[in-house]
């Protein structure tokens, strides 16, 4: 395509490339460029809606899969640009074979920069032996996992995390419970065990769900950083909220803070905030009013019940979700989602050990 203005969007850690991006791309084109600078927290911040607004004609997100096709963006041509990074992947098998042995069913994930070097690690252990296996949450590629989405996997006995830091782990830790989970820092070169205090986290959300229940009047919270908030979703609580008799009031916010929230005092009685549902779990005690994600909204209008000793789902951009009140639902045999707490199989769950995976 010929475009004549180009913007570029990029994670914090590649921002220092960004001058120069726009000085070969105005070099060897005719396009002229614009560097989006808000923040990009992840795959679900591409953000098409303000690129419209700008006039550009392509919009080069870098760092991030395809969470938001190509084909449902708003008006302006997008392109990814994966950024694959190169790790010392013989020290990371060495490693593997040293803590673990062939009777142990290893489940390999990671973060879409470290896919590549995932796959040729899972190569390399079935050939010398190991049951070793990559799931799949789609739309995600193989063995990518997200902060908020990531499958639920049976036939396993512990779990490897290739990458830094905890965000994206504990996704999937919270998602399996049972599992032992390991991460191993490609950075730093070390292999550490991991624990999530599962307990704590449930009884935590139970709690803010049942003071929900009190609630009259609830804030829904619209993300507007990139594509974090989704109306369909909005959408779906606005008629829950009919129908279960309460008043709501809509706000919209790139970024959420207990101080903003706070402002409005006692006229919102509980929030249900559609945007990331990990600010929920991670940072709701920091709100004074119940601060709820999608899915403990719908607990709350009894679309599907709380239960305490099943896991917690991480399945908000799943193509699997257990129902409306994710973005990529897709109903199954006409479910809806209510009582359907196990809903239809992940990708991740139909997977055997096979060395021909």
């Amino acid at each position: 395509m010929q475009a004549k203005r180009v913007a570029l969007q990029m994670p914090e850690g590649l921002t220092m490339f960004a001058v120069q991006l726009c000085d070969i791309i105005e070099k060897f084109t005719c396009a002229d460029t614009v560097i989006m600078g808000d923040v990009t927290y992840g795959a679900c911040c591409v953000d098409d809606f303000t690129a419209k607004a700008l006039g550009v004609d392509l919009l080069v997100h870098y760092g991030h899969s395809c969470l938001v096709p190509v084909d449902q963006t708003e008006g302006v041509k997008v392109l990814y640009v994966f950024v694959d990074i190169k790790i010392d992947a013989i020290h990371l098998i060495e490693t593997v074979k040293l803590n673990f042995t062939k009777q142990q069913r290893l489940l390999f994930v990671s973060t879409v920069q470290f896919v590549t070097t995932l796959q040729g690690l899972i190569n390399k252990l079935k050939t010398d032996g190991y049951c070793v296996k990559v799931p799949q949450e789609k739309p995600l590629s193989p063995g990518e996992i997200l902060g908020c989405t990531s499958p639920k996997v049976s036939d396993a006995d512990c779990l490897i995390y290739l990458g830094d830091g905890r965000f994206h782990l504990e996704s999937i830790m919270i998602a399996n419970p049972e599992l032992a989970a390991y991460r191993y820092d490609p950075y730093e070169r070390k292999l550490t065990r991991e624990y999530y205090d599962h307990d704590v986290m449930k009884d935590t959300r139970l709690k803010s769900i049942e003071r929900a229940k009190d609630a009259k009047t609830f804030g829904l919270i619209l993300g507007t950083l990139g594509r974090q908030g989704s109306t369909k979703v909005l959408d779906y609580f606005h008629e829950q909220m009919r129908s279960n008799l309460k008043n709501s009031v809509t706000i919209l916010l790139s970024e959420i803070f207990p101080q903003k929230l706070s402002l409005f005092g006692d006229t919102v009685d509980a929030w249900i905030q559609i945007a990331c549902p990990r600010l929920s779990i991670d940072w709701g005690t920091a709100f004074e009013k119940p601060f709820l994600s999608p899915y403990e909204g719908a607990v709350v209008m009894n679309q599907i019940e709380f239960n305490s000793k099943e896991s917690y789902p991480m399945d908000y951009y799943s193509n699997n979700s257990l129902g409306a009140w994710t973005p990529n639902y897709r109903p199954v045999n006409g479910c809806c989602g209510k009582g359907c707490a196990n809903g239809p199989k992940s990708d991740a769950q139909k997977i055997g050990c096979s060395n021909n995976q």
